[in-house]
């Protein structure tokens, strides 16, 4: 790699890693290194009358102190950090000091991975440590990282601008406490929900990302092409139609814990690419849903904090069970005073404007119920609350409700005013969801590209006969962000989607070589700073050429200098 392309300390690191290679020790050794202790058990098991435990630990030099004779450095771990000693006459019991005075002291770094071969002690101070006896170079740090300093519990000079933690968070994790926390219970929610939907009997199931139809959900899918076959295919938006053709198939009951992929925008509580679990039961309906999503909410909250609430941007929200259910009209007659029962389009339209809502001639009945209650009551259920009863232009796969004509049995489960799950009695009536489809059709050909496509295979499947079936679809992000009290979905996702990096706009060399430069000297120009030709023009002409000498020197570029009068004309071409 080009020096000019790294940074001074990056440099010197490479440097190190060199002179390592030169004394014979590798600095990404093949070889295994075995562990035994990690260092939150070694602290918590540590007692002070026992005999001196050995152990062998590896980790990441976070930081240290470099006295005479001895040393301290802080090890983390995958675990956490422990305290370790370093002795120049325990490492080095030879005559030869130099794995101490010029390893350990100029050639290792903050960040560097080392292994440890030493036994547990307290220091004097108090803390439980590691004395170490052998040091072992796994792998060097090439990279400075951040330094995050910890005082009374706050950090400070912290690695927190979000747009470098998210692209980077793998420096995020190492340095930032708490991160790898959340992704930590972020596991616990998969499992426990994985061990209570197995335990009730029901199978995991794996079904196609690739889908010839784009189904399951009103989304604008993702797009894309496969080039044997010559045809397009869509990124799923939703497992739910496979699922079902798995009961249609005799399964009693099937779920799917995967990625979904719709093509909207991105935000606080929005990914382009999700997590969701997808659970059909037969002989169910949404009544036996609502109970069933209740228990295992409560076990879930359970498991990750120990209690039923969680704490989120301030409020504490309880997942103990009841929850409130409340039919969706009636939620928006509540806030807004409009009664929607029995009104036609049009007169919902005229509602919407007297709202003084934005909306379009391409949205139907179901889009401008939809509307008003995203913009009017959503966001207010903060407790979890069973939105019931949905309109069936809103609901293209639910059952019509068995004695609400006009509406469906359908749920969605309200938590701190987002969407955090969608539940049916499904769709089971072939004929009925064929005319449904067509209607979200016609809406498709209005310029709805949410609007859902026709799948003649799902149709045919309902033909040969599916059982009654309750079915839901849980975002997991959202139920992480929920258990973690985080307020953004980018928290709880180790790599969220983000927009291209930002790069400096640099001229090309050509640009420099019309001025007279010699195009070997253009690397040296724009590491310096001058990216751009117009950098140049108000440049003293001894300073250029000075600061060019210096860099030809310490970067060992072997170029001729310029002389005064060179520099001179490439300042005088650049300011014509």
């Amino acid at each position: 790699m080009n020096l000019l392309e790294l940074s001074e300390q990056e440099i010197i690191r490479r440097n190190s890693m060199e002179q390592l290679r030169q004394m014979g020790i590798e600095p990404y050794p093949a070889a295994e290194y075995v562990t035994n202790a990690y260092s939150n058990e070694i602290k918590a098991s540590f007692k002070d009358d026992a005999e001196p435990r050995p152990v062998n630990i590896a980790g990441r030099i976070m930081s240290r102190r470099i006295m005479g004779k001895a040393s301290f450095m802080e090890l983390q771990d995958s675990e956490g950090r422990i305290q370790v000693y370093i002795s120049r006459d325990d490492i080095c019991p030879d005559e030869n000091k130099d794995l101490y005075n010029v390893v350990f002291k100029k050639l290792l770094d903050i960040g560097d991975i080392v292994g440890i071969k030493g036994f547990v002690f307290r220091t004097q101070m108090g803390e439980i440590s590691v004395h170490a006896q052998e040091i072992t170079v796994l792998s060097k740090s090439l990279r400075p990282l951040p330094v995050v300093k910890y005082k009374d519990g706050v950090a400070y000079d912290g690695f927190n601008d979000p747009e470098l933690r998210y692209r980077q968070r793998y420096v995020d994790l190492i340095v930032n406490d708490g991160v790898k926390d959340i992704f930590l219970k972020r596991a616990k929610v998969i499992k426990t929900m994985r061990a209570v939907l197995d335990e009730a009997g029901y199978t995991e199931v794996e079904t196609p990302i690739l889908q010839s139809i784009a189904g399951g959900a009103s989304a604008r899918p993702f797009i894309t092409h496969h080039n044997s076959l010559d045809i397009d295919l869509y990124l799923r938006i939703a497992t739910e139609l496979y699922l079902k053709r798995l009961i249609v198939g005799g399964f009693e009951g099937v779920y799917e814990i995967g990625k979904n992929f719709r093509n909207e925008g991105m935000d606080r509580t929005h990914n382009p690419e999700f997590t969701c679990v997808e659970l059909y039961v037969q002989y169910k309906d949404y009544n036996w849903m609502m109970s069933f999503t209740e228990q295992l909410l409560e076990k879930i909250c359970m498991a990750v904090n120990g209690t039923c609430e969680t704490v989120v941007d301030g409020k504490t929200i309880s997942f103990k069970a009841p929850f409130r259910r409340l039919p969706i009209l009636e939620a928006i007659q509540e806030k807004t005073g409009y009664d929607l029962n029995g009104k036609s389009e049009d007169e919902i339209r005229s509602i919407c404007k007297e709202l003084k809502m934005e909306i379009d001639d391409t949205m139907g009945k179901g889009k401008l119920i939809d509307e008003i209650f995203g913009e009017f009551c959503e966001g207010t259920f903060i407790q979890p609350t069973f939105i019931i009863d949905y309109p069936v232009e809103m609901s293209p796969l639910t059952k019509m409700h068995r004695s609400k004509p006009g509406l469906t049995e359908r749920f969605e489960l309200m938590v701190n005013g987002k969407e955090l799950a969608n539940a049916y009695s499904e769709l089971n009536d072939p004929i009925d969801q064929e005319e449904r489809f067509k209607d979200q059709l016609q809406l498709s050909e209005k310029g709805d590209d949410e609007a859902m496509f026709i799948d003649q295979d799902f149709l045919r499947a309902l033909q040969f006969g599916m059982p009654p079936t309750s079915g839901i679809g849980i975002g997991i992000d959202r139920l992480v962000m929920l258990m973690t009290g985080q307020t953004t979905i980018q928290e709880v996702l180790f790599f969220p989607q983000m927009r291209p990096e930002k790069t400096v706009k640099k001229d090309a060399a050509d640009k420099y070589v019309a001025l007279g430069i010699d195009e070997a000297w253009v690397p040296a120009l724009q590491k310096a700073g001058y990216v751009t030709v117009d950098t140049l023009k108000e440049l003293n002409p001894n300073k250029l050429r000075q600061e060019l000498c210096e860099m030809n020197k310490k970067y060992k570029l072997e170029l001729q200098n310029p002389a005064a009068e060179e520099v001179e004309a490439w300042i005088a071409n650049a300011a014509k």
